[in-house]
């Protein structure tokens, strides 16, 4: 897991918490970046390595 100021990358390697890790993270970026959960983006970047991030235009 690699975190920067309005994004952590994470690498999920059981599948069965894909889902709770993603909202975790979503929360986590969302209040360190004061920024609305509407606002936070998910992408995924590799086998199973997700990148959650502020939009672009909110940073």
């Amino acid at each position: 897991m690699t975190f920067e100021s309005h994004s952590v990358t994470l690498k999920i390697w059981d599948p069965s918490t894909v889902d709770h890790t993603l909202e975790e993270a979503i929360s986590h970026v969302s209040a360190k970046a004061n920024a609305h959960r509407d606002h936070v983006k998910v992408t995924r970047s590799g086998p199973d390595v997700f990148t959650v991030h502020v939009g672009d235009s909110l940073v």
